[in-house]
């Protein structure tokens, strides 16, 4: 067993503002996105400028907030906010959903292509390829929160959790930050250099959900699961659940025939 890091969740103390490890990353995925965004728009995506980048973070970030804490409200936790509504605003104690941040994005890209006429595959690709550096980050927060840990184990790197009870469990947030991190950011990056996958406006999208929904279903095996579903004789996970349409929508975004795949909803 591995004795449990013992990181204080807050990074700087200022007076009555304190300054968090989850706020760190949130800020610093999107610094990091942003600029790795502005480098694949201007290498393989020349009709989307670096002024297009930096007019759409502002509504990549509250894409992630807002539809990162509904979804956590709706698929986790709805009978609590039903009883206390007013905490869905509280969102410095924590509860955001992958999921829904996803959604929040997806709209707002929807939303901003729409706007300023690009194109619309070609620019979720860019924004698939920089989401696993958020997703890196943020699961290491999450492990240095000792929030979201795995099942119980007897495996050499078992540890025992400020919140996870006496025994030693999976840190199945180094797992996530792993797959759905360095290896899922690894695999799109060498993505954009396979022409297969870098001329076919979409396909990197449809990677992105297929590698990030097969890796959440994976890890979910051993981490502590949130609510259990019974579907088609099995058991799932909410996370499994609701990275089974992830999985359909990227398999149908790679495989589909080029034609279609060119076409956008965007001019």
């Amino acid at each position: 067993m591995l004795k449990f890091p013992q990181i204080d969740p807050v990074l700087i103390h200022l007076g009555p503002l304190s300054v968090h490890w989850y706020g760190v990353a949130y800020v610093a995925g999107l610094l990091a996105g942003w600029q790795y965004a502005a480098w694949l728009a201007k290498r393989f995506a020349p009709t989307i400028t670096k002024a297009h980048i930096d007019g759409f973070m502002m509504w990549a970030l509250a894409g992630v907030i807002l539809g990162g804490r509904l979804g956590h409200v709706l698929f986790y936790e709805p009978d609590r906010y039903l009883t206390n509504p007013l905490e869905i605003f509280m969102t410095w104690k924590g509860g955001m959903s992958f999921h829904g941040g996803m959604l929040g994005v997806t709209l707002a890209i929807l939303l901003y292509c729409r706007k300023v006429y690009i194109p619309l595959l070609r620019f979720s690709d860019i924004f698939a390829a920089i989401t696993p550096l958020g997703l890196f980050l943020g699961r290491l927060a999450n492990f240095i929160n000792g929030e979201l840990f795995g099942r119980t184990t007897d495996v050499p790197w078992g540890m025992v959790f400020p919140y996870g009870g006496p025994l030693p469990r999976h840190p199945s947030q180094l797992y996530e930050a792993f797959l759905e991190g360095l290896v899922l950011l690894a695999v799109l990056h060498m993505g954009w250099r396979v022409a297969v996958f870098r001329d076919v406006p979409g396909r990197l999208t449809g990677l992105f959900l297929l590698g990030y929904g097969l890796a959440r279903t994976l890890v979910e095996l051993v981490r502590e699961p949130d609510a259990i579903h019974p579907l088609l004789g099995m058991d799932l996970t909410t996370g499994q659940l609701l990275s089974i349409p992830m999985v359909l929508a990227g398999i149908w975004l790679i495989w589909q025939p080029n034609r279609r795949a060119k076409k956008t909803l965007c001019p």
